[in-house]
Parts: structure tokens; C-alpha cells; sequence
């Protein structure tokens, strides 16, 4: 077994238990976040205490980002995230918080397209970090709100389809005819 002195991540073997359990949180983190997009609006939201200093941090860092009508930030581009330049720059921005931000180099599930739900195709592996960072953004810049009616309508669609099942099931029991 190695000794932490020689041991060297980029030769470590990934453990498919511990892969599972990353995945789990990521995704139970990604559920949660989106039941706060239903409940709350976004414009409204806050996902830590560091809000302000994450969204003028990114703004400053990723200025590129920032032209209106903020395309990038709602649509990200996955290529310039993973290019040699982009992964050194996400990795300075990342490791800034290292000291602030509790599991900030977590992964997280992020959606890749602010105007859609969580989904295979909409869906890419970050950073806690990057997760805060692009959501405090599509949060205060609006571009989470077609997101919060689309899972306002979604909690309504469940809602309804429970109570259409509970009504069946009453009748069912009283041997009425569904």
C-alpha cells in the first residue's frame, strides 16, 4: 500500500464503490438544487454565504463570460471549460477557495443549458466551485428563470397525478368504477 509520501494520484486506481458514492451525492446535490429552483426565485436564491465574492471573482476572472445577452453563462461551453488554457484558469479560480468554500472541489452536476432541466444531454460533471459560480450568476442575471417555472410545472404535474391516484384508489376501495 502506498505511504502518503509516495503516493501519486495520476497511478491511483479508481475504487467503483467510491465512484458510486461521488456519483449518488453529485446527483442527490443536482435533485436538491433543482427543488430549490421550483420553491424559490432564483433571483432570489443564495447557495452560500459567499455569494457576492464568488459572482464579482467570476466576473473578474471570466469577463469573456459577461457580454450581454450572457449566452456563455447560460450555455456553457464545455470545449473552452476542458481547453489547456480554460482548465488553468478554472484550476486558479478553483483552488482559491480551498480555504473557504466547504467541498469546493467536489464534483457537481451542472446543467448545460440554464433554460433546461437536469438530463443526460443537459447535464456535465464541475467543480462545487464552478457549480456556485455559473448558478449565482444565471441566478442574478435572470437566466434561471425559465428553469423555475419549468419546475414549478413539473412539482404542479406530480402534484395533480398523485391526487388523481389517490382519488382512484378511493374509489377503487368503495368499489366504485374508476
Amino acid at each position: 500500500m502506498a505511504t502518503p509520501q509516495n503516493f501519486d494520484p495520476n497511478k491511483a486506481q479508481n475504487l467503483a464503490e467510491i465512484e458510486k458514492q461521488f456519483a449518488v451525492k453529485a446527483v442527490e446535490h443536482a435533485q436538491t438544487y433543482w427543488n430549490l429552483l421550483e420553491k424559490v426565485n432564483p433571483r432570489d436564491l443564495k447557495l452560500t454565504k459567499q455569494d457576492d465574492e464568488i459572482f464579482e471573482h467570476f466576473k473578474r476572472d471570466f469577463p469573456e463570460l459577461f457580454e450581454e445577452p450572457y449566452d456563455k453563462i447560460r450555455k456553457l461551453d464545455e470545449e473552452m471549460m476542458k481547453s489547456k488554457d480554460g482548465k488553468e484558469k478554472w484550476r486558479k479560480f478553483i483552488e482559491s477557495y480551498k480555504d473557504t468554500i466547504k467541498d469546493y472541489n467536489f464534483g457537481s452536476l451542472i446543467r448545460t443549458d440554464a433554460h433546461g432541466e437536469y438530463s443526460e444531454t443537459n447535464t456535465i460533471f464541475t467543480t462545487r466551485i464552478q457549480f456556485y459560480a455559473y448558478e449565482i450568476a444565471r441566478n442574478r442575471l435572470g437566466l434561471n428563470d425559465k428553469a423555475h417555472e419549468l419546475a414549478k410545472a413539473e412539482a404542479e404535474e406530480e402534484r395533480l397525478k398523485a391526487e388523481r391516484a389517490k382519488e382512484k384508489g378511493k374509489k377503487k376501495a368503495n368499489g366504485d368504477k374508476p
